[in-house]
């Protein structure tokens, strides 16, 4: 049987899952994990839970002309865990379906509840000729 909730719905569950975790040391691991699709709904929901916990203004995932990812936080900058090209390609695809672009380029917001709180992000995915880009833009 297939498991129909939505990328949304399962982020906003792993933000629950992780919230008293390291977010820093699980990003680090999951390049590894075996279930790609998995690992990139964890990264973003880790993603979310390090930009709540160090007050981020934005935090942004670019690949480059060779697939590489790069992640970078800003409040001061700062590089977090890459997630690898497999999780990064599958993070693109993760975010694309839950804002619902049409192509590889798209902008909107995102409410996410964890626990007794909420919180909306601006969720924007770019590309250009350089490779794609998706940011994180947290609230002031």
């Amino acid at each position: 049987m297939k498991d129909k909730r939505s990328f949304h719905l399962k982020v906003q569950e792993m933000c629950d899952c992780y919230l008293n975790t390291e977010p820093l040391r699980e990003m680090s691991v999951l390049k590894n994990e075996e279930d790609k699709d998995d690992a990139a709904l964890k990264w973003l929901a880790l993603a979310i839970l390090y930009g709540i916990d160090s007050h981020a203004k934005s935090i942004a995932l670019s690949s480059d002309e060779d697939g590489g990812m790069k992640v970078v936080a800003k409040f001061r900058k700062s590089e977090l865990p890459s997630p690898g090209k497999e999780v990064g390609k599958k993070i693109f695809d993760v975010v694309k379906e839950i804002g619902h672009f049409d192509g590889d380029e798209g902008e909107t917001s995102l409410a996410v509840g964890i626990r007794d709180s909420s919180l909306e992000l601006q969720l924007k995915a770019e590309k250009d000729d350089d490779g794609q880009t998706v940011v994180l833009k947290f609230p002031k």
